[in-house]
């Protein structure tokens, strides 16, 4: 029997719920943001400073703001997941307990179904959100973060954060999933998010000329919209800003100029606790 399908987990208060959900949010969050930091901003920061997008750290008191941020973000989430259980416990919900049920297949399939359809989501709630009746309230607190870490990933302001987890809901009113697949994909969606914030281009430089990106997104992407506050809307493929046209017109071309670096050196800056990047040919 699943978990979420027992008698005590029946048994438990909206508050127990939403305790259990948020713990459980947050400690995937915590340990994908904070092994993304401790690569990328501690153990190999000299060794991939390169591969920064954006020629700088970020300064200690932004990365306090965006951990602050992230973690009322994942109380939002807790409680919205908790909602979502309540939700499906009472049948409104086509979220479905015996993998018998529908079968193996389909619980395998449901997983990429629900990426492309959260991909959808995100692009059209963030481009919306990007309107200028609506940016301030939703989402200019995530625009504080001009130059990401991982800990960005979840830095929103309470409204945006509602927003983002409006995906929990959706996902089971309109689509069969079992709670284990729906699980793989937030850990999908919390990996991917965190990758995309680290601020580091890990892909290799043939990438921006296969077939594959014209598919999939790239960290230079997102943080090039952080950088400009514009185009580059989509989250876990690029078909979206294709599609639309929004794609940041410099984004080809910023690709090939981070993966093209050969070595760089690292150089005080006026900004406490930032470091800038120049790049040395050899």
């Amino acid at each position: 029997m699943n978990v979420l399908e027992s008698e005590w987990v029946r048994s438990w208060s909206f508050f127990d719920l939403s305790a259990g959900a948020t713990a459980i949010v947050g400690l995937r969050y915590a340990m994908l943001a904070g092994a993304a930091w401790v690569l990328g901003y501690w153990l190999f920061k000299n060794r991939w400073i390169h591969r920064k997008v954006i020629a700088r750290f970020p300064a200690s008191t932004e990365v306090r703001r965006e951990i602050a941020y992230s973690l009322s973000s994942v109380v939002i989430f807790g409680i919205v997941g908790a909602l979502t259980v309540s939700a499906a416990h009472a049948g409104w919900t086509q979220m479905y307990f015996d993998v018998d049920e529908y079968g193996a297949t389909w619980f395998w399939l449901s997983i990429p179904c629900a990426v492309l359809l959260h991909d959808a989501y995100f692009y059209w709630t963030h481009r919306l959100m990007h309107h200028r009746r609506l940016f301030r309230v939703f989402h200019r607190t995530h625009h504080l973060s001009k130059n990401p870490s991982p800990w960005a990933a979840y830095a929103f302001a309470p409204a945006e954060a509602v927003v983002e987890a409006g995906i929990f809901p959706l996902a089971v009113i309109v689509m069969p999933i079992h709670p284990l697949a729906f699980g793989i994909f937030m850990g999908i969606q919390i990996l991917y998010n965190v990758l995309g914030h680290t601020g580091y281009e890990f892909h290799p430089r043939w990438f921006i000329d296969s077939p594959l990106a014209k598919v999939l997104n790239t960290p230079t992407n997102h943080a090039m919209h952080h950088e400009f506050a514009r185009g580059n809307y989509g989250l876990y493929f690029n078909v979206w800003d294709r599609l639309m046209g929004t794609n940041h017109p410099l984004y080809e071309a910023r690709f090939r100029e981070v993966t093209g670096r050969s070595k760089v050196r690292r150089e005080s800056t006026t900004e406490p606790g930032a470091v800038s990047l120049r790049e040395t040919r050899s």
